[in-house]
């Protein structure tokens, strides 16, 4: 549908207030689409009359525009041609302005949650017609269809149609489970209620009825149903708390703060009164970013700007108080809905290469056809006769081949997720469990996946000294030291040692984004002013604090300083209390705050010492962006690097202090700045930048992230797999080298190469010919190099990378990530496995052949996006080595086992079609080609799922094993052609010696020869399995006793007393003898004189 909206001139805003005075402002031409109010109906007594004068106000503005009904006539007749010529075109996204409590002429997105595929007109259509774009099964069904014709008909039609409906019916039953589920989970989701503030009262809507503009609460624990700027919140402080885990996988809470001009209001009520409205830009996918304005009618209001800090996107959840926000999008433009990408469909290799085997299964076919047309002679009927052909030899390819696949690999899902040595694994994707089986590459990232993402503070350096793990406690000396004798120092502090410890550990504990949350609900009780808050008078200086944050980082900043008493006890969007050493409270208000970015690396605060007044300006960041904003130092980038070979994080803390004429300055000009709407962010970081230099170096902290359990060997294990692993990360080179030897990645016995940084060809050039000298060594790369050798030399470099026994790409973005995913893919056609944790990792993850991602602490948004989730790094081994192992082996044999079952049956049917002048005549007909791949030979078969050719332990402690399988010498061309090669030979032994040895008994051809089939795929599968399960002859023994059962009621096919002669038996004995002892007795010779590895090992075992 196409949104018609009015954009409106500059125009000029009157409201009359309760007091009668008039305020007039004047409103900037946005450039934008302004929903107008169009408010028809009578208003109610209690409403308040600023309402009113403000529908008064917007219909002046709807006559001012002259839109008479007539000409709104014609322009919705207009608009209804447009949309009926641009019906696919999707809908355009504007920006809006958003008048609250009152319904909107503007046609927004339904807020309704739809993840259904299909509805009761569309499901068989849509299903068939997903069905028929695959070739077998559209070949089968031109091939039942032919059936219907007399003339082309060789079999009894249900022996056609039964198989193909069949299948399709097991595929609609799927589909329809699924979607019913689908159904089940939207229903409940908009159906669930909410409460809606209305001039009229508080109603009650469900989720699917909420509209941009309304005023909802929201309850602790709900789920927030849309886009919604928080406009008050029951606590006091006016900060909400918000869980995102189901938005962008991290599980921190993140803290939301309400606007401040209706957050002061008396009540909820006094919102609807104060005439609010909201310029919000246009829906786009930036869940980190909004840009906003708030308007109110009051007449202390100003142009208040909005922020990501006053949304709260739908699907995040309430986790403290109760919240009344403003709905500004709706379903499809919501923040979620317009992330949520279908997961790419991903075909693996083994599909690929099965998909091939049946294309020349089709050729044969074709050309079996042809053959037997040619040499039946020369016919005007000719292609009625190779129509029947091809239908008679249709069972070359199996119709059942991808069903039974497909089950398959749902059974191997769920050997996964049962075995007890990888706990709480789970398969996402039950589509390609036997790619575990042969990777390659495994492309893993380094933080929380490699490293457990635990950060422990290790040292703290303030340039002349360093404070590590052992001297924490000379720490607390000193700060005990400063704020029991600091008091008594003249203005002028001589800058000791202790006072520079001070300092700096103040400046950690004041520079964060951190809250303390100790769970003590005293935390929300009232105050006046001046009083101390319980919050943290309730807690001795023994017990410990509990903190919130969104990076692991800062919280093990703030709980380092806690460890040497200077505590962080209590923060609202204002106040922020710290506890010193010596019981006190030492009280700062927080006047500005510049967030954590990707592009700035850097976050800082304005904080006002409420005792002194001094106001100060703190920072913190990388070492990169820090240096050019600190003062001129000469040890800053020394111990950087010397921490980061360490391993550490490193994060450099400055602060400078200002004036209040410096503060009040620079905080008309980023107010400024915040309340453009055109390139407002870029307008506040010009602005931060004015601020920004010529800051005090206070020290440089060094925080530790633990590896994860067992990732040392772990990766040992996995190089000996012959799968080379190469680590993806956004850290510094450094760090990434440290962690990459810690971890084993690189051995200790292996050089490394450090490629140089490089921008130009020329440097990419010189700089690839040195490391072709040294191919040998582990790489070392940054991330901008890489992209520099890629954009001119792609297919040298990638070769040459390949070459390495390991990679490590360090300050890599997560584009990069994923491009180096394809590279791989592209130039190597092997298999690539990709494993991350963070939300960072997801581009990296779907863009592999098989992803894998671990629940860890940055959340759940790399488990749900993958195919694979596990919850530490070493489960790799085990679902590679073994999982992987058995689901590819199964899914060869089975594939290949269930193609030689339709290719002996067509090598008969050509037989008995040559050797009867090329007679298209079905064989067998009716129940007995059904019977023969269904309930006389389905159960064996199928339980080759079951089939392993070593133990667990064998596989894991010889990971040399894995080596075979990534050669994909198990189901290839060769193997392939050799079970053609069987089938030939076994169908013609059972046709030919049947036609030999019953000569006088001739009119039992199809009971001599469908029973000898019968017990030769039995006795096959006997050949085949390397290790039994009891179930494999409970199902030999049930296709036998199917059998026997068809001899009693398919009279018409089998004579039992012919069966039961010592005349048949005798000669059967002697069929299955020449189509299977051949190859028994080479499967003995091939295990006495060249048994496979596995095979040795299984018997050293």
């Amino acid at each position: 549908m196409v949104e018609v909206v009015i954009a409106l001139e500059p125009y000029e805003r009157s409201s009359t207030l309760n007091n009668g005075t008039t305020e007039t402002t004047s409103a900037r031409n946005r450039g934008s689409a302004t929903p107008l109010l169009n408010n028809n109906s009578d208003s109610d007594d209690s409403f308040d009359e600023a309402i009113y004068q403000i529908q008064a106000r917007n219909k002046k503005y709807q006559r001012k525009n002259h839109y008479s009904k007539p000409s709104m006539s014609c322009a919705q007749s207009c608009g209804q041609c447009l949309d009926s010529m641009n019906c696919c075109k999707p809908p355009e996204l504007l920006e809006r302005k958003v008048f609250l409590g009152q319904p909107s002429p503007t046609k927004f997105a339904k807020n309704e949650v739809k993840n259904t595929k299909y509805n009761l007109i569309t499901f068989i259509p849509k299903v068939l017609y997903e069905q028929f774009k695959v070739f077998i099964n559209l070949y089968f069904l031109v091939v039942a269809i032919t059936q219907l014709i007399p003339a082309l008909r060789v079999t009894y039609v249900y022996t056609s149609w039964a198989p193909l409906g069949f299948v399709i019916f097991i595929t609609m039953c799927r589909e329809a489970y699924d979607d019913v589920k689908r159904r089940m989970r939207d229903n409940e989701v908009n159906s669930a209620p909410y409460k809606k503030l209305t001039p009229g009262g508080v109603l009650s809507v469900t989720a699917d009825k909420i509209k941009v503009g309304d005023l909802i609460y929201i309850e602790k624990d709900q789920r927030v149903p849309a886009d919604v700027i928080l406009l008050r919140t029951t606590e006091k402080a006016g900060s909400c708390f918000i869980r995102t885990d189901q938005l962008d996988g991290e599980t921190d809470w993140k803290l939301r703060l309400a606007v401040g001009t209706t957050q002061k209001l008396t009540s909820d009520t006094e919102v609807l009164r104060c005439g609010p409205s909201i310029y919000a830009e246009k829906p786009q996918k930036d869940i980190h970013n909004f840009i906003g304005n708030f308007y109110s009618a009051l007449p202390s209001a100003t142009e208040e700007p909005l922020n990501i800090e006053n949304t709260m996107w739908a699907n995040t959840v309430v986790a403290n108080g109760t919240a009344l926000g403003a709905v500004i999008y709706t379903g499809r433009e919501t923040r979620s809905s317009m992330n949520t990408n279908d997961a790419p469909s991903k075909i693996g290799h083994t599909d690929a290469e099965i998909n091939n085997l049946t294309k020349l299964l089709f050729l044969l076919t074709v050309a079996l056809s042809i053959a037997l047309v040619l040499l039946k002679g020369a016919t005007t009927m000719w292609y009625k006769y190779f129509i029947r052909f091809i239908v008679l030899f249709s069972y070359i390819i199996p119709i059942n081949l991808r069903v039974n696949l497909d089950l398959s690999k749902i059974w191997y899902s769920i050997c996964i997720h049962k075995d007890e040595e990888i706990p709480e694994t789970v398969v996402r994707n039950t589509t390609i469990p036997e790619e575990l089986g042969r990777i390659s590459y495994l492309l893993s990232d380094k933080t929380g996946t490699l490293t457990q993402n635990e950060m422990v503070f290790k040292k703290l350096h303030l340039g002349t000294v360093s404070f590590g793990t052992e001297s924490f406690p000379e720490v607390k000396e000193h700060l005990v030291n400063e704020y029991n004798n600091g008091t008594k120092q003249g203005t002028k502090v001589r800058k000791t040692l202790s006072y520079r410890v001070k300092e700096s550990v103040r400046a950690l504990a004041i520079c964060h984004n951190v809250t303390p949350c100790g769970g003590d609900e005293t935390g929300e009780e009232e105050q006046g002013e001046g009083e101390v808050n319980p919050a943290f008078s309730s807690y001795s200086l023994n017990e410990k604090m509990q903190y919130q944050a969104a990076s692991p980082d800062e919280v093990a900043l703030v709980e380092w300083t806690e460890e040497v008493n200077l505590t962080l006890v209590y923060r609202d969007r204002q106040i922020m209390r710290l506890r010193t050493p010596a019981g006190e409270i030492e009280e700062f208000e927080i006047l500005l705050i510049f967030p954590f970015t990707s592009e700035s690396k850097r976050m800082g605060i304005i904080v006002r010492d409420t005792a002194s007044g001094e106001i100060t300006f703190v920072m913190k960041g990388a070492d990169v962006v820090m240096a050019n904003i600190v003062q001129y130092n000469d040890w800053l980038e020394e111990e950087c690097d010397n921490m980061a070979r360490e391993g550490l994080r490193t994060l450099v803390v400055a602060k400078k202090t200002l004036s209040q004429e410096q503060y009040e300055d620079f905080e008309r000009r980023y107010n400024e700045a915040k309340l453009s709407i055109h390139d407002r962010a870029r307008q506040m970081r010009q602005v931060q930048l004015t601020l920004e230099g010529d800051m005090q170096l206070l020290c440089v902290t060094g925080v530790e992230d633990k590896l994860q359990p067992d990732v040392r060997t772990s990766l040992e294990l996995l190089a000996n797999a012959g799968i080379k692993v190469w680590m993806l990360t956004g850290d510094k080179l450094e760090t990434a080298t440290n962690i990459a030897m810690s971890s084993r990645l690189v051995s200790r016995m292996t050089p490394i190469y450090t490629f140089k940084p490089v921008k130009t060809r020329t440097e990419a050039h010189n700089e690839l010919n040195n490391f072709r000298k040294h191919n040998e060594n582990a790489l070392i790369i940054l991330g901008d190099s890489l992209m520099t050798c890629l954009e001119h030399y792609e297919q040298e470099f990638v070769e040459l990378a390949m070459m390495s026994p390991a990679v490590v790409v360090c300050r890599c973005s997560p584009t990069q990530k994923a491009a180096i995913v394809h590279l791989i893919k592209k130039h190597s056609n092997k298999p690539v496995a990709a494993i991350g944790d963070g939300g960072n990792d997801v581009s990296m993850i779907q863009a592999a052949d098989a992803g894998i991602g671990i629940v860890g602490k940055e959340g759940k948004q790399a488990s749900l996006a993958a195919d694979f989730s596990i919850t530490q790094f070493s489960f790799v081994g085990r679902l590679l080595l073994w999982h992987g192992r058995n689901s590819y082996n199964r899914c060869a044999s089975l594939s290949q086992f269930i193609i030689h079952r339709g290719l002996i049956i067509s090598v008969m049917q050509a037989i008995f079609s040559a050797v009867f002048f090329f007679v298209s005549i079905s064989l067998y007909q009716g129940v007995l080609l059904i019977g023969y791949s269904s309930f006389f030979t389905m159960g064996p078969v199928f339980l080759l799922v079951l089939d392993v050719d070593v133990e667990a332990k064998i596989a894991m402690m010889y990971p040399e094993l894995y080596k075979e399988l990534q050669k994909g010498r198990v189901l290839s061309y060769k193997t392939f052609f050799m079970w053609i090669l069987v089938s030939v030979y076994q169908g013609a032994a059972i046709m030919y010696l049947g036609i030999l040895l019953f000569k006088e008994d001739f009119i039992h051809v199809i009971a001599i020869t469908f029973t000898v089939l019968i017990v030769t795929e039995l006795l096959m599968v006997v050949v085949t399995v390397r290790t039994w399960h009891w179930l494999m002859a409970v199902a030999q023994i049930f296709s036998l006793g199917c059998y026997f059962l068809a001899l009693v009621f398919l009279p018409e096919y089998f004579d039992p007393d012919f069966l039961t002669s010592t005349h048949f038996i005798y000669k059967f004995l002697l069929l299955t003898a020449a189509s299977c002892l051949p190859l028994f007795i080479m499967k003995y010779l091939r295990k006495r004189f060249a048994p496979p590895i596995y095979a040795k090992l299984q018997q050293s075992g």
